[in-house]
């Protein structure tokens, strides 16, 4: 079962467009900081670094991935460091608080990218 899942989001992660791609990236981090969380819980330190970690590094990816010719990049590369710092912070203290609040962010820039890949393929326009 755990092979046909990893074949299967291998099969995504190659088929997808770089719009999706982004959101694949976005429900990942996610799903690593809720995944934190629940270790947190259950008092699980090297699951909650683990899963932080690789939330950070999705960070990292999404925001090598910024052009910075466009104002917009700017302001993602301040929100990106913004979110970097909290899950840091969530890490090391073991803040709940700080983990919800990526959440909170990550799955807003989710909904908006969606949206805007919706947008583009009502208007004819292809992400790929």
């Amino acid at each position: 079962m755990l092979q046909a899942q990893a074949n299967y989001a291998n099969t995504q992660i190659q088929t997808a467009s770089p719009g999706e791609l982004t959101l694949l990236l976005y429900n990942g981090c996610i799903k690593f900081i809720k995944k934190a969380l629940q270790s947190m819980e259950n008092q699980n330190v090297h699951g909650k670094h683990e899963n932080f970690i690789k939330a950070q590094n999705i960070i990292d990816e999404l925001q090598s991935t910024l052009n910075m010719e466009y104002e917009l990049s700017n302001g993602l590369f301040q929100l990106y460091t913004y979110i970097q710092e909290k899950l840091s912070f969530a890490n090391v203290k073991m803040d709940r608080a700080a983990a919800e609040e990526c959440i909170q962010l990550i799955s807003e820039l989710r909904d908006t990218w969606l949206e805007a890949l919706k947008s583009l393929k009502r208007g004819g326009i292809t992400t790929s």
